[in-house]
C-alpha cells in the first residue's frame, strides 16, 4: 500500500479508541451505548471520507493514492472495531486457541484497492471450526459495519476450510490470493498463507493462468469483445480494470510479487511496461473514483449521462472541434489498447518460460514447423529473427502480418512489440513503396479475414501509420445512442461483414447481397470503400464529402487505377445515399426511384452501393440490423435495377405492375366470390396495390370482410413478423382528418414505437391503415394485454374520451430521465416537392423522445395537411420521420408562403423548449368542446 500521508486528517484511531474507552472502560459496556457508538464511528467514517474525496477533487491525490486512502480509512475502522469488541463487547480476555481469530481483507479490498463505493470483503480466518463466542464477535462486527451503511461481504472459515473451497472454486481461490492480514492473530493468518502457497499455489501455475485468461476471453464475450465500445464497461470490459488485475493476479501467483513492477526484476516485464501499468491503473482508479462520486452508486457503466461530466470532472476540455468529452474517450480507449498490449507482453513471457508445456497446445500442423517464408515459426506464431529486424528491414512489418494472414498464423507478442518501437520509420518513402501498398491491398482485399489482419495492426499503431487519415479516426468515439464503437473498430467490423458476404457465410441472412457481389467487377474499389468510408468523421464538415477527397489523394498511392479511384470516391461519398432513401421514403414512387437511379448510374454501382450500404448498418451494432430493414433495401435494390436494366419499360410501367398485383390478390384468395373479389379490388386505388405484398393484401381483405359483421368504429388485426422483427397492426375504420394523429397518440400511449406506417383511403370512405410497430426495446410489439389495450385507446380516442395529448403530458412528467436526455439534437425540418410527383416530402428531425410522433402528425392535421405515408426512423436518440403528404385539396403544397408556415409549425412543435406548451394549449381547446 502506498505511504498514507498526514493519516490523522482521514482518521485518527488513537483519538478514536480513548473516545470508545471513554463510554465503555469504567462501566463496561452496555446496549444502551450502542447509539452512540454507531454515533461516533459514523462521524470518523463520514469525516474520512470527506477529507479523501477533498484531496482527489483538488488534485492533492491521483487515482491510485485515493483507492489506498479510502483501504486505509476502512482499515482503522476494522481495526479499531475489532478491538472494541473482543475487549469490551464480548471479552475474549485469555482466549482459548479455537477462541482465536484474526480478521483479513480480500478481493479488491485485499489489494488495497478501494472506490468511494467499493464493496469490503472481509475474511474471519479461524484456527478450526467457529465458537459461539467468535460467532458472536463476527456478528457484532458485522452489524455495525452493516449499520454505517458500508456494503460488506464477508466468509468465516477455517484455515483447512479455506484451502479446501480455494482448490475447487477459481473465484475464491482469486479471492484469498488476495488476502492481507488485517488484525487479530497474526501467526494464524501467517500459517494460513503459508498452507495456502504450498497446498494451492505450488505446482499449479500454469492451470491458474490458463483458467483466468479462458475467463477472461469469456467476460469479453459477454461484453461484447471489443474495448472500443462508445459506452464501456469500466470494471469488466475489454481493457479494464479486472484485465489489469488479471495480469496482477497472475504475476502475484507465478513469481509471488505483491506489486506488479517488481516483474522487472524477475525480467519478465521492461521497465516501460512497469511504467504503463501504473499509468493505466491511476487513470482507470481516477475515472472510477469521479464516476462514483458523481453517482454515489458503485456503477461501472460509462454511460452517455455522465461521460461529459467525467470529461470536465478530469479536466478534459473542448480544443478545436474536438469536444472535451471526445478527448477523455479517447485516452480511454488508448488506456485499453495499452492494457491489450500488456496482455500480450505477459502471456509471451509466460509461454516462453513454459515452452514445454506450452507446446501442447499448439496447432498439430505448424508443430515442427520452422520457418514460413523469412520468418521462424514458434508455437503457431511468427518471430523476427533478431531483435533489430524491422530496423534493417522496414519492410517486414508489413511481410510479417501478410504472412501471418496467409498462413492463419498468429504473430508472436515480441514481433508485435518491435513493430511498435519502430512505427516511426514509416513515412515518407515507405508509405509511397509501391511494393507495401501492394501488400496492404493484398491483406485488405484478401478472402482469409482481413479485419483480424487489420484490427491487429491497428491496435500496433502500424496501420494508423501508414494511412495518417486513418490514424485520426482511431479510438474515436462517435458520442451518440446510435453507434455501438468507435469509427476505427466500426470500420474494421464493416470489413469483417463484406469478408462474410464475400464468403457466402451471410448468404443465408443477406442472399442478395452475396449474389450481388459475385457480380461485382469493382472488387478491390469496394474493399477500400468500406476502408475509408468514415475516414473523415470529426473533421467538422460533411464527412461523406470530405471522405472522397481523401479517396482521391490515397488511392492512386495505394495502388488503384483511375476509374478504380473514382469508383471509390463516389461510394464514400453517397455510402448514405441507399439507406436514406430506402429508409425515408415511399419506394412504390417511380419518380424517386428515377432520381435514385440517376445518381448511381450504373448496374455496377448499385451492387457495390448495396453491399457498402449493408456492410455499414451490420457493423454500427449488434442490435441496429434486422429483417425490416434488409426487406427495404432489398426493394430499392430490385426497383433500381429494373430501371438500370430497361426492365420497367419492358414490364410496360406501373399499370401493368398494379393490374399484376390485383391478378396474383385473385389467385390467392381463397373462399371468395368472383364479384366479392372484383368488389374488393375496386376499393384500392394504384397506390395501394402497388404499396403493400400481397399476403399483406390478404389479411386485409379479410379484415375488411370481418368489419362488415362486427359491431364497433375500429377493427385491429395483428400480424407478428418475427423475421422483420416487428408487429404489424392493421387498423380499419372510418377515415376523418387527423387519423394518424390519434393512432400515433394511442400508440405513445401503450409504450408502441411506430417504425413504418402506410395509410390508405379506400373508396368506400374507409380508411386501412398500416403500422409496423416495435417496443421500446425495438422488440416485436406482441403482448396480447397491449394490443387490447392499444384497441381501446385507438376507439377511446377517436370517440373523444381520451385526450391523447393530455394524456402524454401526464406520462412525460412522470417519466423519469433518460439516458437520451443528455444528448441536444438540433431541430430540423426538411420540405421536397422534387422527388415525388404526386406528394410534398416533409423530413423531421428532433431529439427522440415518448410521443414525438404524434405532436409532429398532429400538427400536420392541424395545417390541414394530409399523410398518405410516412416511414418513420430511431437514430439512437435522433428521430428521423419523413411524410408524404397533400393538402385539403389533394395537392401538391406549392405556394412559398403555405411551405414557410409548415416549416416553422414544425420547427416549434419540435424544439425541446416547446415539449408541452402546445400540448397545454390543444389541452384546453379539446376540453371546451
Amino acid at each position: 500500500m502506498t505511504k498514507i500521508i498526514k493519516q490523522k486528517q482521514i482518521i485518527d484511531r488513537k483519538a478514536l479508541w480513548a473516545e470508545l474507552e471513554d463510554m465503555a472502560g469504567w462501566s463496561g459496556y452496555s446496549s444502551k451505548m450502542q447509539p452512540d457508538i454507531l454515533k461516533l464511528f459514523k462521524g470518523v467514517l463520514n469525516n474520512g471520507r470527506e477529507e479523501i474525496k477533498a484531496r482527489f477533487e483538488s488534485k492533492k491525490a491521483d487515482g491510485i493514492v485515493t483507492f489506498h486512502n479510502y483501504a486505509f480509512l476502512i482499515d482503522q475502522i476494522v481495526r479499531t472495531l475489532y478491538d472494541f469488541t473482543t475487549k469490551y463487547v464480548y471479552a475474549i480476555h485469555t482466549p482459548t486457541k479455537a477462541e482465536q481469530f484474526c480478521v483479513a481483507a480480500v478481493g479488491g479490498y485485499g489489494r488495497a484497492e478501494m472506490a468511494p463505493q467499493s464493496d469490503i470483503d472481509l475474511l474471519f480466518l479461524l484456527p478450526y471450526k467457529q465458537t459461539p463466542k467468535v460467532e458472536q464477535a463476527v456478528e457484532y462486527m458485522l452489524y455495525l459495519l452493516w449499520d454505517l451503511g458500508l456494503k460488506v461481504g464477508h466468509s468465516t472459515r477455517s484455515i483447512d476450510e479455506c484451502i479446501k473451497m480455494a482448490k475447487d472454486d477459481l473465484t475464491i481461490q482469486t479471492a484469498l490470493l488476495d488476502a492481507r492480514f488485517l488484525w487479530g492473530n497474526q501467526d494464524l493468518f501467517d500459517e494460513f498463507w503459508a498452507r495456502f502457497k504450498d497446498k494451492v499455489i505450488s505446482g499449479s501455475g500454469r492451470q491458474f493462468v490458463d483458467a483466468k485468461l479462458e475467463e477472461r476471453d469469456e467476460r469479453h464475450l459477454r461484453m461484447g469483445d471489443t474495448r472500443y465500445v462508445v459506452e464501456p464497461n469500466l470494471k469488466e470490459g475489454k481493457g479494464g480494470l479486472r484485465d489489469l488485475q488479471t495480469l496482477y493476479w497472475i504475476g502475484k501467483y507465478i513469481y509471488g510479487v505483491e506489486r506488479w513492477r517488481e516483474l522487472v526484476d524477475h525480467g519478465v516485464i521492461t521497465e516501460d511496461d512497469a511504467k504503463a501499468f501504473k499509468k493505466s491503473v491511476n487513470f482507470l482508479f481516477s475515472v472510477r473514483a469521479t464516476l462514483h462520486n458523481l453517482t454515489n452508486r458503485p456503477t461501472e457503466a460509462l454511460t452517455f449521462d455522465v461521460q461529459s461530466q467525467l470529461a470536465e470532472k478530469l479536466g478534459y476540455h473542448d480544443r478545436g472541434s474536438v469536444r472535451g468529452v471526445e478527448r477523455f474517450m479517447k485516452h480511454y480507449y488508448l488506456t485499453a489498447k495499452t492494457v491489450g498490449d500488456l496482455t500480450r507482453n505477459l502471456c509471451a513471457v509466460l509461454d516462453e518460460q513454459h515452452k514445454k508445456q506450452q507446446q501442447r497446445f499448439a496447432m498439430l500442423t505448424n508443430f515442427f514447423k520452422r520457418n514460413v517464408d523469412v520468418f521462424g515459426v514458434d508455437a503457431g506464431r511468427l518471430t523476427l529473427d533478431k531483435e533489430d529486424a524491422v530496423v534493417e528491414n522496414p519492410i517486414l512489418m508489413f511481410k510479417l502480418f501478410q504472412v501471418a494472414q496467409d498462413h492463419e498464423l498468429d504473430i508472436h507478442p515480441f514481433a508485435l512489440k518491435q513493430i511498435r518501437a519502430n512505427l516511426k520509420l514509416i513515412k515518407g518513402k515507405w508509405r509511397k513503396n509501391p511494393e507495401v501498398n501492394e501488400m496492404f491491398m493484398e491483406m485488405l482485399t484478401s478472402t482469409k479475414k482481413p479485419q483480424r489482419a487489420l484490427r491487429l495492426m491497428g491496435e500496433v499503431g502500424l496501420l494508423g501509420q501508414f494511412i495518417p487519415d486513418f490514424a485520426r479516426v482511431t479510438a474515436q468515439m462517435q458520442y451518440d445512442m446510435y453507434h455501438t464503437y468507435t469509427v476505427d473498430e466500426h470500420t474494421i467490423k464493416a470489413i469483417g461483414e463484406l469478408n462474410r458476404v464475400e464468403t457466402g457465410q451471410s448468404a443465408e441472412e443477406l442472399p442478395i447481397s452475396c449474389d450481388a457481389i459475385s457480380e461485382v467487377l469493382s472488387r478491390r474499389a469496394l474493399f477500400t470503400a468500406v476502408l475509408l468510408h468514415d475516414i473523415a468523421k470529426g473533421r467538422g464538415g460533411d464527412h461523406s464529402e470530405l471522405g472522397a477527397e481523401v479517396a482521391m489523394k490515397l488511392c492512386p498511392r495505394l495502388g488503384l487505377d483511375e476509374e478504380e479511384t473514382e469508383t471509390v470516391a463516389w461510394l464514400v461519398k453517397h455510402h448514405l445515399t441507399m439507406s436514406h432513401v430506402a429508409f425515408k421514403r415511399d419506394l412504390e414512387d417511380p419518380n424517386l426511384i428515377r432520381k435514385f437511379c440517376d445518381i448511381v448510374q450504373s448496374p455496377e454501382r448499385l451492387r457495390l452501393l448495396l453491399i457498402l450500404t449493408v456492410c455499414d448498418i451490420r457493423a454500427v451494432g449488434p442490435d441496429v440490423w434486422n429483417g425490416w430493414k434488409g426487406n427495404l433495401l432489398r426493394v430499392l435494390y430490385a426497383r433500381a435495377m429494373e430501371v438500370l436494366t430497361g426492365g420497367e419499360a419492358a414490364a410496360g410501367g406501373v399499370q401493368a405492375r398494379v393490374e399484376a398485383k390485383q391478378l396474383a390478390f385473385g389467385e390467392a384468395i381463397s373462399g371468395w366470390t368472383e364479384q366479392e373479389i372484383d368488389d374488393h379490388v375496386a376499393l384500392g386505388n394504384a397506390g395501394y396495390w402497388l404499396s403493400f405484398e400481397t399476403d399483406v393484401q390478404l389479411r386485409h381483405a379479410q379484415l375488411v370482410k370481418r368489419a362488415a359483421s362486427e359491431e364497433g368504429p375500429v377493427h385491429i388485426h395483428v400480424e407478428h413478423d418475427t423475421f422483420n422483427n416487428v408487429s404489424e397492426i392493421s387498423i380499419y375504420t372510418a377515415d376523418h382528418p387527423g387519423l394518424f394523429s390519434v393512432i400515433a397518440g394511442a400508440m405513445a400511449l401503450t409504450n408502441g414505437s411506430i417504425v413504418d406506417a402506410k395509410i390508405a383511403t379506400l373508396a368506400n370512405g374507409m380508411a386501412l391503415d398500416t403500422f409496423s410497430v416495435q417496443d421500446h426495446s425495438g422488440e416485436a410489439f406482441d403482448s396480447e394485454l397491449k394490443i387490447k389495450r392499444l384497441a381501446e385507446r385507438i376507439d377511446k380516442a377517436l370517440k373523444g374520451e381520451i385526450y391523447p395529448a393530455s394524456e402524454l403530458e401526464k406520462v412525460t412528467k412522470s417519466t423519469m430521465k433518460s439516458r437520451r436526455d443528455v444528448f441536444t439534437v438540433p431541430p430540423r425540418v426538411l420540405i421536397d416537392n422534387k422527388v415525388s410527383n404526386a406528394f410534398t416530402v416533409v423530413e423531421v428531425n428532433g431529439r427522440d423522445r415518448l410521443g414525438f410522433l404524434y405532436d409532429v402528425t398532429r400538427t400536420l392535421t392541424d395545417l390541414g395537411l394530409q399523410i398518405n405515408s410516412s416511414h418513420i426512423s430511431t437514430f439512437g436518440e435522433r428521430a428521423v420521420d419523413v411524410f408524404y403528404v397533400k393538402d385539403v385539396f389533394g395537392l401538391k403544397v406549392n405556394t412559398e408562403s403555405k411551405l414557410e408556415a409548415i416549416k416553422t409549425k414544425l420547427l416549434e412543435t419540435i424544439r425541446e423548449e416547446n415539449y408541452h406548451q402546445p400540448k397545454k394549449r390543444k389541452k384546453k381547446k379539446e376540453a371546451s368542446s
